[in-house]
């Protein structure tokens, strides 16, 4: 016998058992029934998924007419700020030109864009011509000498708050009215909370 229980057939006709058991014809084991019968069963079968699995693709070819959907054609398309490029369909470019006042913008330089229009609170012209500026300072700077960039905007940083005078940078920190709720030290090695 096979590993299954299945009983195998060997070349010449016979039916082996597989464990070396003598063979049996053919004949005398068709005669008992099992083996014919579910043969037949299983073709009949094979048969009718066969013609169901016809009808379907019948169906199917039917319905769809043999079209195709349309296929909307790409367009590269570079950014105006960074110069980032991607492909996109002729429809989203033309939404994206209407909402940006005629210019291809990136979806990370929009987002810029709406980050400038809440907080200097400008209409979306001047927020777009902003970043723009700042896109193209950093093309022609930032790329090229990033560290010679970073010391650029270090002394930015620094005319921004030495223009403020030592007067307005005092109201601006928070009232320190005695301290309240600190840690001191005592006499021994442990820390006491005062209050």
């Amino acid at each position: 016998m096979a590993p299954n229980g299945d009983v195998l057939l060997s070349t010449q006709g016979a039916v082996c058992d597989g464990g070396g058991a003598p063979p049996f014809s053919r004949s005398s084991f068709s005669a008992g029934g099992g083996r014919k019968a579910e043969t037949q069963s299983m073709t009949g079968l094979q048969r009718a998924m066969s013609d169901l699995s016809f009808e379907l693709s019948k169906e199917d070819a039917a319905a769809g007419c043999g079209k195709l959907p349309a296929v909307s054609e790409v367009q590269e398309a570079r950014c105006e700020c960074c110069g980032m490029s991607e492909e996109f369909t002729p429809a989203y470019i033309r939404r994206v030109r209407e909402k940006f006042a005629g210019r291809w913008i990136c979806g990370l330089c929009s987002e810029a864009v709406k980050e400038e229009m809440e907080k200097k609170g400008s209409r979306k012209e001047d927020a777009i011509n902003a970043h723009m500026s700042a896109c193209s300072r950093f093309s022609r700077f930032g790329r090229t000498h990033p560290v010679l960039y970073q010391a650029e905007a270090m002394r930015e940083i620094l005319r921004k708050c030495s223009s403020c005078s030592w007067d307005e940078r005092r109201r601006r920190l928070p009232p320190a009215a005695g301290k309240k709720g600190g840690i001191a030290r005592t006499s021994s090695c442990f820390p006491a909370i005062t209050r």
